[in-house]
């Protein structure tokens, strides 16, 4: 029952899931980057653990431009998001994405992520983005 009452939230965070990497993997596009700045707080915090922490949109911007843009894309691993309702605020995403190089189309990296949304005014921001244990990948994928 209680999977019932999230399937709504865990549909609509997917397809969020979905529009903000799209825009992320189509970056290196200027109006592709903004679309995707759009889905952030102007005061997102972004957590990498080997990159440190970012703690705000332009420059969490900025290094998305300078370091992945045109290097690689983004694809979760399929059936490994967990959404959670955060009462009054939004929802916890919790997932493994795996990045590919796009000169290569190696996809040899592996990471866990949670991000944080937050629903305000009917519309759907991320404040927090955690991506960590990064490693590599047993199998390629292209």
């Amino acid at each position: 029952m209680w999977f019932a009452r999230r399937l709504p939230l865990f549909s609509d965070i997917l397809a969020l899931d979905f529009a903000v990497f799209d825009s992320f993997n189509k970056c290196v596009e200027p109006t592709e980057l903004k679309k995707h700045a759009e889905f952030f707080t102007h005061d997102v915090e972004f957590y990498h653990d080997t990159g440190g922490v970012t703690w705000n949109r332009q420059d969490m911007m900025a290094n998305t431009q300078k370091y992945a843009c045109g290097h690689y894309r983004r694809e979760l691993v399929t059936g490994t998001m967990r959404v959670f309702p955060v009462k009054e605020f939004g929802a916890i995403a919790q997932g493994v994405h795996r990045f590919c190089h796009i000169e290569t189309g190696s996809c040899d990296g592996l990471a866990d992520f949670t991000i944080v949304w937050r629903q305000q005014d009917n519309q759907w921001k991320i404040t927090r983005v955690l991506s960590y244990g990064h490693r590599v990948a047993e199998v390629n994928r292209h």
